[in-house]
């Protein structure tokens, strides 16, 4: 999708059209989830501190993200592209692979006719635009797509494979990050051309064997993997960056709250449950750290959540003040699959009921309609304020989300 979250704000809010809009963060703290084409030719980019941003682009709207309206839109955009074929895998709320091979043959079309097909699809059900990369492969329709956009079809013919990948810098490459290019790069290696012709030994020798026989065969544009319509995420979670340091150790326990029940909540509506959770910690100075524990059996519970992410929390003693905070499942298992643990003495309807019952309220009367009682007080539940929010003032709307408040979501990585 072409600039996802920005895309799906303007388009209930038509006269922000034209303007520079960035989703995430506010001006002076968090992360740029997601920026509209007219922000970003200010240089404004996806993971981007917002307080940068506000410098390149003064003039852009900050808006706090609205992830029930995404993942209601994301969920209309899949049935399109289900509607084609159910060979789809998606990758994030905004991007999916799908394998249209059977689809060819079934609508007696070509696969710039699906792309045209889907993309006209989804702009007229959903006022947003998308850009399609088309290819023999996963790995060169990813590339492809992002040559695409905004708003495109790009197709690259089996034939022309290496035409379109020669030219590309070696960091386009997936497993090649700022580290590995630099070290490609002190080896005479800066392109895909480059890799392509290395040789063996020599990517061997810069960045060990298993890794070079990967260059090598995604440098000639061989990947084996095909569409998983059963794949899923990995993980699930939700992080915040607060508008003030916390200090108060109770404080940050209910801020554990909140984002163990936005976490668990995603992990029900997934219809999975997490076997680890883990917990992640950004103090003041930006020094972040991680710390994680299995569970007995895995969850799909606020209540467990929390408790195990305090306990984490405690165990680091005193620290500095924190910036933000994040909770997530991870190791998820499908939740008709996973063992439940027995308690002795629980009730026959216990927190797992209590907790659907909630989901099910929510669904009905908002998310601010049932939440823990020590959050009760917080006049908006799901103030994002790291880099996700940001707000627009003329709707009271200016605050700041969580680091990606990755309450089901991340920065767009192409958008």
């Amino acid at each position: 999708m072409d600039a996802f979250y920005a895309a799906v704000e303007i388009r209930s809010r038509p006269e922000l059209r034209g303007r520079p809009v960035v989703v995430g963060g506010g001006p002076e703290r968090g992360v740029v989830l997601s920026a509209s084409y007219e922000a970003r030719a200010f240089g404004v980019r996806s993971a981007m501190p917002s307080a940068r941003a506000h410098r390149l682009c003064p003039q852009a709207v900050f808006l706090r993200p609205d992830f029930t309206t995404y993942a209601e839109v994301s969920r209309a955009v899949m049935a399109v592209f289900r509607s084609v074929t159910p060979l789809v895998q998606p990758l994030s709320l905004d991007e999916a692979f799908l394998d249209v091979s059977g689809a060819l043959r079934r609508l007696g079309t070509t696969p710039l006719g699906v792309a045209a097909s889907i993309r006209e699809e989804v702009a007229a059900s959903q006022g947003i635009t998308c850009s399609v990369g088309v290819a023999s492969t996963m790995f060169v329709a990813k590339l492809a797509s992002r040559v695409a956009k905004p708003d495109g079809v790009h197709l690259v013919p089996a034939d022309g494979v290496r035409a379109f990948l020669d030219p590309l810098p070696v960091g386009a490459l997936w497993g090649v990050g700022a580290k590995t290019e630099e070290v490609l790069g002190r080896h005479g290696i800066s392109t895909v051309a480059d890799v392509a012709a290395a040789g063996p030994s020599t990517l061997r020798r810069a960045v060990g064997e298993a890794h070079a026989a990967h260059l090598l065969a995604l440098a000639h544009g061989i990947d084996e993997r095909r569409v998983d319509p059963h794949g899923r995420e990995k993980s699930a979670g939700a992080e915040e960056t607060f508008d003030r340091d916390l200090v108060d150790p109770a404080l940050r326990r209910r801020e554990l709250l909140r984002l163990a029940d936005r976490t668990a909540r995603m992990l029900r509506q997934r219809g999975v449950r997490a076997r680890t959770v883990a917990l992640k910690v950004r103090f003041d100075d930006f020094t972040t750290i991680t710390r994680a524990r299995t569970l007995p059996a895995p969850t799909d519970l606020a209540r467990d959540l929390h408790a195990v992410a305090v306990e984490l929390h405690d165990a680091l003693g005193e620290v500095p003040p924190v910036r933000l905070l994040g909770v997530r499942g991870e190791g998820l298992v499908d939740a008709d699959r996973a063992p439940e643990q027995i308690v002795l003495g629980e009730p026959e309807h216990g927190w797992s009921d209590a907790e659907r019952a909630a989901d099910q309220a929510r669904s009905r009367f908002g998310v601010a309609a049932v939440r823990p009682a020590s959050l009760l007080g917080d006049p908006d539940p799901q103030r994002a304020r790291s880099p996700s929010e940001a707000g627009d003032p003329a709707r009271g709307r200016h605050r700041q989300h969580p680091d990606a408040c990755r309450a089901g979501s991340r920065p767009e990585p192409n958008g």
